[in-house]
């Protein structure tokens, strides 16, 4: 099976005749265009200093613009076309790059969840077919990766995951590692040649719903098997990223219905400044639940790490285990969890439009007003603080220390808000 490589963004042709006018002072000297433009002819020491111009060329320019993927139509048709000038010695260039092994087929990196035998003789039967077939049109097929840069991104994706994490190997999972490379189709390469390297393989969890994932080595030394227990670390990455993202939208929920409160606060409309307190206040309570079993997860997840780091699997497995029988948590309560969060934000859209129609009756009136008169009376006194700050110059450091406490008095008072539970 092959690698399935779709059309990688190249960066606007217009910067990239911009940067090659940079390198090449002269590339619209009409005698040098004809000289680097025509066929190759004649021996190899005829042309080889115009094709190695033309490797060159095209090696800078893909580790500027860091992109791995070559397409010859777009070097013909944009990078290289001098109004309507195109080199005739692209293919060949291009050919005796993929012969020295500075450029390969997506085909020829073989695909990741093949084993090792598999992919050794798909390697002789491609070197066998490269020796039966040495046209232009035959290797230039495919859309080609350029070799040296993707060995640098490949690279850049190991040290910054060696950056985050202190053990001798990772799991991360699919969605992270695509994000890590740039694009979808950038992790497939760099994933099949990390894995013709044995520096990584990729593994997946197939509980209830299938999570793929990365098993990553981040030392010299070859990544090791897939395990059960990798599989269940994974589930439990895959969870605590499910997790971060409840807790950023849960934030932004928060600190938008605050924002809100106070706002309406200012502008002496209490019923509206009631809505948002109570969205607020639930926002909340949500937080607090989701991130209890973060917490428990993250928990779980640092046992294991850190009995593996002693490179002992066995007592991995049961620190993990004993872990996880500890703090209560399995797989089915994790998926369990999850559902109720997705349900909660369901049912969290059907709340606001009650909130939308509740009536100001509906709370504790007594204790509302003396909130907001509370509230009130800060707003003014803030403004007060304002106000005399800019007329008197001197006392400007002063107004400013009292605005900020003004506003942290607000923001406990908001918190303090005591609201009758809707029913």
């Amino acid at each position: 099976m092959e690698v399935a490589v779709a059309a990688a963004p190249f960066p606007p042709a217009s910067s990239v005749e911009e940067f090659i006018r940079e390198e090449v002072p002269d590339w619209n000297d009409e005698v040098k265009v004809t000289a680097r433009f025509k066929s190759f002819s004649g021996q190899r020491s005829d042309w080889e200093p115009q094709f190695l111009f033309w490797r060159d060329l095209i090696l800078k320019i893909a580790r500027h613009f860091r992109f791995f993927h070559l397409s010859p139509s777009q070097m013909r048709e944009h990078w290289f076309n001098l109004g309507g000038l195109k080199p005739l010695c692209i293919d060949h260039v291009l050919l005796e790059m993929y012969k020295a092994g500075d450029i390969v087929r997506p085909m020829d990196l073989g695909y990741p969840t093949c084993g090792r035998l598999s992919q050794l003789f798909r390697k002789v039967l491609q070197f066998a077919a490269g020796l039966s077939s040495s046209s232009p049109e035959a290797v230039l097929g495919d859309r080609l990766i350029l070799l040296a840069v993707l060995k640098d991104k490949a690279a850049d994706v190991i040290k910054a995951l060696s950056e985050s994490h202190w053990t001798s190997s990772c799991i991360i999972t699919m969605k992270k590692f695509e994000d890590l490379c740039g694009t979808k189709n950038e992790a497939s390469a760099v994933l099949s040649y990390l894995s013709g390297c044995r520096k990584a393989q990729p593994l997946s969890s197939r509980k209830k719903e299938v999570i793929e994932g990365v098993k990553v080595s981040l030392s010299s030394a070859a990544v090791s098997s897939i395990t059960n227990l990798d599989c269940d670390i994974l589930q439990l990455v895959w969870t605590t990223e499910k997790l971060q993202q409840q807790l950023d939208l849960i934030d932004q929920r928060c600190k938008l219905s605050r924002k809100s409160a106070v706002s309406a606060l200012n502008s002496g409309d209490k019923k509206v400044a009631l809505r948002h307190t109570r969205e607020h206040k639930l926002a909340c309570e949500h937080r607090e639940k989701v991130m209890t079993l973060f917490s428990r997860v993250e928990e779980v997840l640092n046992a294991v790490v850190d009995m593996e780091s002693t490179k002992k699997v066995s007592e991995a497995m049961e620190v993990g285990a004993r872990a996880m029988k500890e703090n209560k948590i399995s797989v089915e309560e994790l998926e369990l969890c999850l559902h109720d969060i997705e349900e909660t934000i369901d049912s969290q859209k059907q709340v606001n439009k009650a909130l939308e129609s509740m009536s100001y009756a509906d709370a504790e009136d007594d204790d509302i007003e003396e909130e907001l008169e509370k509230l009130e009376f800060e707003i003014r006194a803030e403004d007060s603080s304002v106000s005399t700050s800019n007329t008197r110059p001197e006392d400007e450091a002063h107004g400013e220390a009292k605005a900020s406490e003004a506003a942290d008095s607000l923001g406990d008072s908001l918190s303090r808000l005591k609201l009758a539970e809707y029913s």
